[in-house]
Formats: C-alpha cells, structure tokens, sequence
C-alpha cells in the first residue's frame, strides 16, 4: 500500500483503540482545519484503526454526502493529501453525519441509534469518544444530553470519553460551577480538557529534555537560574474573532490553559512516572504554588495592552478598535504580561517573566531559561567589560527545537569574549512530519492516555492565578489604549516591569 492509503499492520507505538468519534459543531472551521487533517495524518502514521468511524452533528442542513466531501477537501486542501488519496476516501466512506439541534432530546435520540447501527457495521466494541467542538455556552448542555440519553455510560469493558475544547469558563466560579455540572455526567477519567498547544513536539519535548538528561535537571533551580521568561506572540490581529475577543480578551484566552500550561511543564518535580495523574499531580502543584497577586501587586506585576494601527513587516495593520465586530472605544486587551512568583523551594525568588499579545514582529513561542551570570571576578584585569549571562531557549514555534548560548574566547592576543549559540532544530535531526498539532491529543484520547489534558484542579488552579488580574482590571478600565503600535513588542510599561528588576525582554 502507498503511504496515502490506510494501513492496519503497526509498525511503531501502539494502535488506537476501535471507536467512533462524534464531532458536535462538524460543520466548523476546527473540524475542517484541525481535526479532520489530524485523523488523517495519524491513518499516514499507521495509528487509526480499521473498526473506526465519524459522526459529524451540526445545525446545518447538509446532507451526508456533503459532509463526506467535506471530509476528502478539508484533508487535500489542510493536510496537502494528494488529488487521488484512498486514505481520504477511506475516511469518507466511514464519515455519517446527523443534522440536529444541541438542546434536542430527539436529535439525541437519533444519534444514539446511529451510534448503535455503527457500533454493528464497523465492529468498534462499543467505544466512543466525543469532541465538542461547539461554543463553550454548549459544553454543560451538551454532555448533560448525552449523560440523560446514556451515551457516556460504560459498561462490558467499554469507555465512553468526551473532549472539550477551551475556554473551560470565564473567570474561577464559571470554571467550578461548569467543572460540577460536567462531573455530575461523567468521571473525571472520562473528561478530556484539550489544550492543543500541549500537542508540540517541543512541549511535549520539556519533561524528556529535562528528565532523560542528566546535565540540565541539576542547575534547574533558584541557585543556578536567575529568571525565566515566556513569550506567545502572534504577528495576526484578531482577524474574524472580534466577537469572541471582546468577551474574553487575552488574559482569559491565552493565559489561563497556554501559558500556564508551559509554565506548570518548565517548573514541576519529576513525576514518581510518566503515568498521567503522577504527571498532571505534579503540574497542579506548581499552579497552587503561584503567588496569588493582591490588588496593589497588580498594578507593579501585570500589565495590558492594545494594539493600534502600524507595520507589521512591510505590511500595514489597522488597530484593534478598527476591527471587524470590535466596539470603536473598546477597552479589551490583546497583550498581558504577567511577573509570577512560585512559592516553593525550587522557584523561590525566581521571577516567571509571561507575555502573551497579537500584532507582535514576529510569531514566535519559546521559554527561555536566562541563568546566572558567572563572577566576574577572574576577568577583571582583561578587556571583558561584562558576562554574558548563558541562555537556554526551548522554542515551540513556528521553529521547533532548542538553543543555548554561552559565550566564547574571540580569537586574538586580547581575552575578549563573543557570544555562540548551539542549535538543535527538529527538522534536521527528526525531519519534518506534516502536523496539525492534534495528532497526539487525539490519539491520546483514543488509548486512554490523559497526561497532556488538563485535571479539574489544575483548570481551577490556573483561574485562580489570574482571577485578582481580572478583579482590578475590572475595577480600573484601561485609560491609554491602545498604547503599543501594531508591529512592536507591547506597551512600554511591559519594559518598564523587567526594567525595575534589572532585567529585560528578549526580543530575538
């Protein structure tokens, strides 16, 4: 078979379990974009079964036929699968669609029917998994019909799973009242909390970098690193998401599950084993160890911004306010930068540098681990003026790989120093493997493996870091937006948080 087609003989890592997969919201870009390109690549991969199938369920009044030519275009036009691809037609030939309402008790019905019938024909041993892929307003609805229905019931050895894409809540009490309503359906080991950036490599990459190697985990604390710093920058605005940004701003979108994410991976103890709970155990106490800020605190550790209009490359950029669906005097943010402290023997004194914004130079995701300078003292009687302190970037995209800079005798008669950098990129060791970045996550749900999908504590511990932000930007709108020009790095008064510290941001 040609690597196009589907192929069922396992050749590395282990199979996914036979089920179904049920889209609510199939019709959506996620679904065209992500998902449905991510079952492909893992079929490429040799990890999808053979007893599988798709339910797509969505308002939309298409028929199935349209929907498994949905399927075959949105994996030529997102995957790049070739004109003539028998994996895709495969994946169509196992694709069903419903039309129905997410609050409909007969809509439900018949999708418990059509579950049955393709539990029979494709032999899936009673598993399934479902993706809400719908507005978080859906997400309690949604599952609670499912729960009523008895689709979430597992028995003879089956399971039943659903995944829920974010945001889970607004602020700490949607999140817990949301957490209670779902956990009166489902178990906890049945709730899938996707967080797609946890699908890179490179996150993934932090605990095996950190813990299979034995030179980095012993300078890994508060005596060997001066500061950490995390950067999600994103060179698009809001784009066709005005609506949605309005009401949450970059705080709630990006720091709560993204950020925090990264920051719970990068400053965690090893886990007693890669096992999930001992892992997300682990997390959850880095996020419980985060200082809470009081009010005053916020005003000196967090800072918000918005961009206006400027160049982004060579391209012009309108401001925020000018966006589609974005009100005229709008006082949303589109950058924060946080300094978190983490309250435990490791990280004490240690400050956690985060920035999130859109309209930034470049995009660009990376931890960088600045450690501290060397004593100078040896090189007094020389022409070194300073020491470069050492760096060590862990970079998630668009580049994945990872990077140290140290510094280097120029040659000469004189001791002066130059700084080097060492490069590993992913794709000149490992190549480059076609991703959407939901491979892993789904494929994970599939074999039961919950490890990068967060725990109910650990969503509520991360609304509870951000929660007195929220509070006293309520409280006190901002009155300067937009204060950083589309195409810069943020606000000045983000510098001006690192500056107080004698400190800086990296702006490599």
């Amino acid at each position: 078979m040609s690597e196009e087609k589907p192929v069922f003989e396992q050749e590395s890592g282990r199979m996914a379990d036979r089920c179904i997969m049920v889209i609510f919201g199939a019709s959506g870009d996620l679904t065209a974009r992500k998902l449905l390109p991510a079952l492909y690549n893992l079929g490429r991969n040799n990890l999808l079964p053979r007893e599988f199938a798709i339910i797509g369920f969505a308002k939309d009044d298409i028929t199935e036929e349209q929907f498994k030519e949905k399927v075959r275009n949105s994996i030529r036009e997102y995957a790049g699968a070739p004109a003539n691809c028998d994996l895709c037609d495969w994946l169509a030939d196992h694709a069903y669609f419903l039309n129905g309402d997410f609050g409909a008790v007969d809509d439900f019905a018949r999708l418990k029917s059509k579950v049955e019938e393709l539990e029979a024909r494709h032999h899936t041993g009673g598993n399934v998994f479902y993706y809400l892929a719908t507005a978080p307003g859906f997400f309690g609805p949604v599952v609670k019909q499912l729960g009523e229905i008895g689709l979430t019931e597992e028995k003879d050895g089956h399971w039943r799973r659903v995944i829920i894409e974010k945001p889970f809540g607004s602020d700490l009490n949607s999140a817990k009242a949301l957490n209670q309503e779902i956990l009166g359906v489902l178990k906890e080991s049945q709730i899938y909390r996707i967080d797609h950036y946890l699908g890179k490599e490179t996150v993934q990459n932090i605990l095996v970098f950190r813990f299979s190697n034995g030179i980095f985990e012993p300078v890994w604390n508060r005596r060997y690193i001066d500061h950490v710093q995390i950067t999600v920058a994103e060179t698009v605005g809001v784009e066709k998401r005005g609506g949605y940004y309005e009401r949450a701003g970059a705080l709630r979108d990006m720091i709560p599950n993204h950020v925090l994410q990264l920051v719970s991976l990068t400053a965690m103890e090893p886990p007693i084993s890669f096992d999930a709970d001992a892992v997300r155990d682990e997390q959850s106490k880095v996020l419980h160890a985060i200082q809470p800020m009081m009010p005053e605190e916020v005003l000196t550790r967090a800072v918000r911004g918005q961009y206006g209009e400027g160049m982004v490359g060579t391209e012009h950029a309108i401001g925020y306010r000018q966006e589609p669906m974005v009100d005229a005097h709008s006082n949303t943010e589109t950058f924060v930068a946080l300094k978190l402290l983490v309250d435990n023997w490791r990280w004490a004194d240690v400050p956690f540098y985060i920035r999130t914004g859109k309209r930034m130079p470049k995009r660009s995701t990376e931890i960088a681990i600045q450690f501290r300078r060397a004593p100078f003292r040896l090189f007094r009687d020389t022409s070194v003026e300073k020491l470069t302190p050492n760096v060590l970037v862990m970079h998630i995209q668009p580049d994945e790989g990872i990077s140290l800079s140290f510094g280097a005798k120029i040659p000469g008669a004189h001791v002066r120093l130059g700084g080097v950098t060492m490069d590993f990129h992913y794709a000149d060791y490992f190549g480059t493997e076609p991703s959407t970045g939901y491979e892993r996550l789904l494929y994970d749900c599939m074999i039961g493996d919950a490890t990068l999908f967060q725990r109910a504590d650990m969503v509520e511990a991360g609304w509870g870091v951000v929660e007195p932000v929220l509070d006293v930007w309520k409280a006190l709108p901002a009155r300067s937006f937009p204060n950083y020009a589309a195409g810069s790095w943020g606000p000045k008064d983000a510098d001006d948080m690192l500056k107080r510290d004698g400190r800086a941001w990296r702006t490599e």
